[in-house]
């Protein structure tokens, strides 16, 4: 870290949404201008800032200042301040006006406009309003440093002070000041352990009700973020008293209160000696989805003219396939029951089923809706079935301005039948969206493999519905021949059922294969193998291409076999072109979107090509799918490399080859469903990296289903 102080002597980028700025900055040691970068709320040139930060080397621009904290110094000859004012930044003043506050207050001028506004009117051609708008445009100048200033002081990243600003205006100091746990419901990224730190160097008490009622509110979405749909009130007294030394009479109280504030449900069950907390908004999504499941089942289905024989021919005339008995005996249950779930692993014909369903309604001429819950899942569904097929968020009609659907009980979708594919993937609140727009005379048909991970988002939702027994359920159990001559398909299979898969050590030869394991017990020495797998072994062999083709799938983000790690030693390998500043991303990049933005029509998990970096302008270009998608620097938060990406973020695709590094270093992820859902990620090539020790620990980790939800027993009525 490095202090400089020197004037503004040029601004060359402001983005007014969030304060990022590039300028120049004119130091009185050196003769020519520093290049200093970062967010740097309301600044002007002619300004004199003393700025805290690291030094950064630019390719093309050199060594550039990233600014980590700033202060405005102010001038404090009354020439100095002269100069400050005639710079433009403070409407309503112009040099007579400046001339005039000079000689009555000289170096006392900034003062008298900051405290005591008032005295203003005491100076030749100022009068009432004139004051009043030298008075306004100067906090409003000030107020975004004031609330930089703040954080600063309570340790806390100048980063979030334009969020604050936007959402709390001149009065964000004293409304933090008053209850800093408000930040952490209303602005986006500021975390209750933030507003803690805030609280706590303000010196308010430990046992104060506001901050009580924060512990209990962070404490229930922790357990949220992990997929549970509740929390035991029990469990959240313990943590209370553990990790925030709050007694446990006083969190009861606290959770009662919210209750009767309409923030939480606790609901008591017969012989439970604690009760289930619940979010207001989950306990109501919970019990909307088993209603509305009710309510869609109770409605008579009517009889469908079309027999055995008429489906066997019309899928044969249509897709060239001749259905099996048990395909068959699904598509004709379809025709008579409200709601069904379609289940099993790979190569069982799922797909297949999906696309003799859309054939034959279309034949009984009815229209028929195909959805998946990521865009990538419904590209992949609209390429194997011909058919066009959109994200839940598109048929539902997310408005992403107001953050609701257009598509509901009032309006809902226009479908005789509607299909969702990947539903392992639809969490608690989605469903029970997609729920309340399907009419009581429409046709649900999910499909899912109940043994992939479960969806990010809260609850178990399909396991959950199968589990209930109160949906038709079929599980497709019989591998079909072509798949039966897939390593892939089968080691997946014994994975599912927890056994060994065949693991070949002679790794890439003359006569590949398309499952492989190549055993490495060092994580250093597994990162080298991979970057030598993408760059030469896979490419030459396979005729892969190295970057679209090769998708790298890893348990988690830490460590030298995380995504950090691989995704730094394979751009180096892949891709080593000159960076941005700060050597993020190169042009070329392989990216992914981590958050759904719905106002860029980008969602979390798409994956793109950088194709233009613009350092002059701050911005670079993703091109996802042949559609190009611009970001300013301060957005590239939103990206990341994606060379390597976890197992989490790539359900929903399928990729010609897929490396899956398995270390006993990633002990604490290793699953059993973790390890299965990356080896059906993979088309033609999976290859695992790892040890077979690690392989036997996610095998025995079978724990797919420990998450806390109530949907099962509304559904079946326990």
């Amino acid at each position: 870290m490095i202090t400089l102080q020197g004037h503004l002597e040029r601004i060359t980028y402001y983005n007014e949404e969030n304060h990022y700025t590039v300028a120049r900055l004119k130091t009185n040691k050196d003769q020519t201008p520093v290049t200093v970068t970062g967010f740097m709320p309301a600044v002007s040139q002619g300004e004199t800032l003393k700025i805290r930060g690291r030094w950064e080397t630019h390719p093309k621009y050199g060594r550039q200042l990233k600014v980590e904290s700033f202060e405005v110094v102010l001038p404090a000859s009354a020439d100095e301040i002269k100069k400050y004012l005639e710079s433009g930044f403070i409407n309503g003043i112009g040099p007579k006006i400046v001339a005039a506050l000079i000689s009555r207050y000289k170096d006392r001028t900034l003062e008298i406009i900051e405290k005591n506004p008032e005295k203003l009117t005491d100076v030749k051609g100022i009068g009432k309003v004139k004051a009043a708008q030298i008075s306004n445009s100067w906090r409003e100048h000030h107020a975004l440093r004031d609330i930089m200033r703040f954080l600063q002081e309570n340790g806390i990243t100048t980063s979030y002070s334009a969020k604050i600003f936007k959402e709390y205006g001149d009065d964000a100091v004293n409304i933090i000041q008053n209850d800093p746990y408000r930040i952490a419901c209303d602005i986006s990224g500021i975390g209750f352990y933030i507003s803690d730190r805030i609280a706590q160097n303000l010196g308010l008490p430990k046992d104060k009700p506001e901050r009580i009622n924060a512990c209990i509110i962070h404490i229930i979405e922790q357990f949220v973020a992990q997929g549970h749909t509740f929390i035991y009130e029990e469990q959240i007294l313990k943590r209370c008293e553990n990790i925030f030394k709050i007694e446990q009479s006083k969190t009861k109280d606290a959770m009662l209160n919210l209750v009767d504030a309409g923030e939480l449900v606790i609901e008591k069950t017969a012989g439970a000696e604690t009760g289930a907390v619940y979010l207001k908004s989950l306990y109501e999504a919970e019990t909307g989805i088993a209603d509305r499941i009710k309510a869609v089942l109770s409605v008579p289905i009517p009889s469908l003219r079309i027999d055995t024989q008429q489906i066997t021919q019309e899928v044969l005339r249509k897709l060239a396939i001749k259905l099996s008995s048990e395909q068959l005996n699904v598509l004709q249950e379809c025709l008579s029951h409200r709601a069904i779930v379609i289940t099993g692993g790979p190569g069982t014909g799922k797909t297949t089923l999906i696309r003799s369903i859309n054939t034959v309604f279309e034949l009984l001429g009815k229209k028929i809706m195909l959805a998946a819950p990521t865009g990538r899942a419904a590209r992949r569904l609209s390429e194997v079935t011909s058919r066009e097929a959109n994200t839940i968020h598109k048929i539902l009609g997310y408005n992403f301005k107001d953050g609701f659907f257009n598509k509901n009980q009032d309006n809902p979708l226009d479908a005789d039948a509607i299909i969702i594919d990947e539903a392992s993937m639809v969490d608690i609140y989605l469903m029970f969206y997609l729920l309340k727009a399907i009419s009581m005379h429409c046709l649900l048909i999910l499909v899912g493999d109940t043994f992939q991970l479960p969806s990010v988002g809260p609850g178990n939702v399909l396991a959950d519905i199968i589990n209930s027994k109160i949906i038709k359920t079929f599980e497709l159990k019989k591998i079909f021949r072509q798949a039966q001559g897939s390593t892939i398909v089968m080691n997946a299979h014994r994975v599912r059922a927890g056994k060994m898969p065949d693991l070949k050590k002679d790794c890439i030869s003359e006569n590949p294969s398309e499952f492989y394991f190549i055993e490495q017990n060092k994580p250093d020495r597994a990162v080298e193998t991979i970057v030598e797998l993408c760059t030469k072994r896979i490419p030459k062999v396979f005729n892969f291409d190295c970057v679209n083709d090769i998708q790298v799938l890893t348990p988690m983000h830490k460590g030298e076999a995380g995504t950090a790690n691989l995704n730094k030693a394979l751009q180096k390998a892949l891709n080593p072109g000159s960076a941005r500043k700060g050597g993020r991303f190169n042009i070329e990049d392989k990216v992914m979107h981590l958050k759904n933005n719905y106002q860029k029509e980008v969602f979390n998990g798409d994956i793109g090509t950088i194709t233009s970096i613009d350092t002059a302008n701050s911005r670079l270009s993703v091109d996802y799918y042949g559609r190009i998608v611009a970001y300013d620097f301060a957005e590239t938060e939103e990206l990341s490399l994606a060379y390597a990406i976890t197992v989490h973020k790539s359900q929903g695709s399928e990729y010609p080859a897929v490396i899956v590094p398995i270390m006993t270093q990633h002990f604490a992820l290793l699953q059993r469903n973790l390890l299965y859902t990356a080896i059906t990620r993979g088309k033609k090539l999976v290859i695992l990296v790892g040890s077979k020790k690690a392989i036997n620990i996610a095998l025995k980790n079978d724990r797919p289903g420990n998450r806390l939800s109530g949907l099962e027993n509304r559904l079946s009525g326990a």
